[in-house]
């Protein structure tokens, strides 16, 4: 199951859930602002994430701006607490599946997000063996 992080008004996080939506993958949407992140959320989102909360925390967020916030001197569960207290300082929409983790829409990233058969086709060209059986080039399949 694809799990996104959204918030009302983000055009990208409209762009994703369109985009899975005409892939017909089901998702669950979590608007930050709407529902509380609880601490496990937040630590997975934070594990999953190649660089941590480099990754997940917008620093150009007006709270850290305003606040002068030192996320480095935060120690792990003072970073949750604060993300908890000010979801607005994530980055969105973030979009994870068991196998993916995906921070913003971005076009060509955002297919890894479709089964394998699916990936296969969608890059079948010319130069494929399969291409006259391919589905989006007038196939059976």
């Amino acid at each position: 199951m694809i799990v996104i992080y959204t918030s009302p008004g983000c055009a990208s996080c409209r762009k994703v859930k369109a985009w899975l939506k005409e892939n017909g993958l089901p998702f669950v949407e979590k608007n930050i602002f709407s529902v509380a992140l609880n601490r496990t959320e937040i630590l997975y989102l934070l594990k999953r994430s190649e660089n941590g909360a480099d990754d997940i925390i917008s620093k150009r967020s007006k709270i850290i701006q305003e606040k002068q916030v030192d996320l480095d001197s935060m120690s792990v569960s003072e970073l949750v607490d604060f993300i908890i207290e000010n979801p607005s300082v994530l980055r969105r929409p973030l979009i994870l599946s068991d196998r993916q983790f995906q921070i913003g829409y971005d076009s060509e990233e955002i297919d890894s997000f479709l089964p394998e058969t699916l990936r296969k086709i969608a890059k079948c060209d010319a130069s494929c063996p399969e291409y006259a059986n391919c589905a989006g080039n007038g196939g059976s399949e």
